[in-house]
């Protein structure tokens, strides 16, 4: 039998093993999926504390069932966690969900994907099939990833492993789309990759959609973030314009929804964060320079998003003044830092970038997220969650709505709390004395 033929025949009867590398947002449901419908996995992780997690069952990402994770782990033992890359050679696909971060000079860092390029150039078998799911910019899996994996193997692609980019679609804190039913786009490198991709994806993903090559698959993930950047950033600066001229941008917002036709809602925030929505258009303006192309629109759009959270730390400076009060020794309390309503994930936050600049302005600055005990930003301030109790809420000079997570008791945060900056429209239909709020 030929080496296609070999695992698509491991794929058939489901003795295929698959390596997940990277055990977080993404790899980690990925892994439990895949072990939930009968096929083994092994996790590489670099991080020992997360290895040791998995293996004693124990859950950190919130978008899993404990009782899932600890089926696979316990019962069926189809899953398992490792910090040993050299068993890669056990492994007959590989899927990398490794980190994708910018560099300080918003450039892609491209460290994790080739170090975990390396690894399986170094140990894997003849006859892999390796899927990135990692967001990147196009041409990634074929000019970065199919070099070094040669290199480091000695082996050819398309002939001694294959190859394909699929983009990861998590979005945390969804109650109807997990990984399972979330339709799949597949980008392969050649047939044999699509015949793989599809029969292996096909074991856990209800739904696959195909497209001709990495590059556009790479290109999808691309789009698909972009879309959001572009059209929040527009409807961020369209909150602010009406705000100086006196029109509520939430009402406005609902009457255009009843439209059938032509017209999506996003709404206005103090930023946009999360993994993806914040980094990705980056990506694109990276390769983009390689081909002496402007993406004006882009970066305008980025531009605006940055902006937001030092517009709203001017925001929260104006309610203050308008109480007869400075920033510079307010207690300010910040409610909700997570990107986004009941998910315990604060990477990128645009709360934490507020936080900062109010912080710089000599302001004390509380919050309360009961979904973040505490938290560290990348200036190596250190925040620890606080009792939201009545004293509290009387007692700050400010209290800030930066996320609206739906357990928040809101008409006894409004009833108690005497200055309130909303930046998320989280007080609707209740009375309140107009000098009270402040929306965005």
């Amino acid at each position: 039998m030929s080496g296609l033929e070999i695992i698509l025949q491991k794929i058939a009867d489901k003795t295929v093993t698959i390596g997940v590398i990277g055990l977080g947002y993404v790899g980690l449901p990925l892994a439990v999926t895949f072990a939930r419908n009968g096929v083994t996995v092994l996790g590489f992780e670099k991080s020992e504390k997360k290895t040791a997690l998995v293996n004693t069952g124990q859950n950190y990402i919130s978008d899993i069932k404990n009782a899932d994770l600890e089926t696979v782990v316990k019962n069926t033992k189809l899953l398992s966690a490792t910090t040993d890359f050299s068993r890669i050679k056990e492994c007959d696909a590989i899927i990398i969900c490794v980190p994708t971060p910018l560099d300080k000079f918003k450039e892609p860092d491209m460290g994790y994907i080739e170090n975990a390029c390396i690894d399986i150039g170094r140990n894997m078998k003849a006859g892999t099939f390796i899927s990135l799911e990692s967001t990147t910019y196009p041409t990634t899996t074929e000019n970065f990833i199919k070099p070094i994996i040669e290199r480091e193997s000695g082996s050819k692609e398309g002939r001694d492993f294959w190859l394909c980019f699929s983009p990861e679609r998590v979005d945390p804190g969804n109650k109807d789309y997990k990984t399972e039913n979330t339709p799949k786009v597949v980008g392969p490198l050649g047939e044999d990759a699509k015949k793989i991709a599809n029969a292996l994806y096909g074991l856990a993903i209800q739904k696959l959609y195909f497209v001709s090559s990495p590059k556009a698959a790479e290109m999808v993930k691309i789009l698909e973030n972009t879309y959001r950047l572009v059209n929040i950033s527009l409807i961020n600066e369209l909150a602010l314009l009406s705000g100086k001229m006196d029109i509520d941008i939430w009402e406005v917002i609902e009457a255009a929804k009843t439209k059938p036709y032509g017209f999506q809602a996003f709404y206005p925030g103090p930023g946009i964060g999360g993994h993806c929505i914040p980094l990705d258009p980056f990506y694109l303006e990276y390769i983009a320079k390689n081909y002496n192309f402007d993406l004006s629109m882009i970066h305008t759009a980025g531009a605006i998003n940055n902006l937001m959270p030092y517009r709203m730390m001017n925001k929260i400076a104006f309610a203050l003044n308008r109480h007869k009060k400075a920033m510079n020794g307010s207690t300010i309390l910040f409610l909700g830092i997570a990107y986004k309503p009941d998910i315990d994930d604060a990477r990128e936050s645009p709360a934490l970038l507020v936080m900062e600049q109010v912080t710089k302005k000599g302001a004390r600055v509380l919050y309360h997220d009961p979904y973040i005990h505490e938290i560290t930003d990348e200036h190596e301030n250190h925040y620890e969650n606080v009792d939201l109790t009545d004293e509290l809420l009387a007692k700050a000079d400010c209290v800030v709505f930066t996320t609206n997570h739906s357990c928040f008791d809101v008409e006894r945060i409004v009833a108690k709390a005497p200055l309130i900056v909303d930046m998320r429209n989280v007080i609707k239909n209740i009375k309140i004395e107009s000098h009270k709020i402040f929306k965005l």
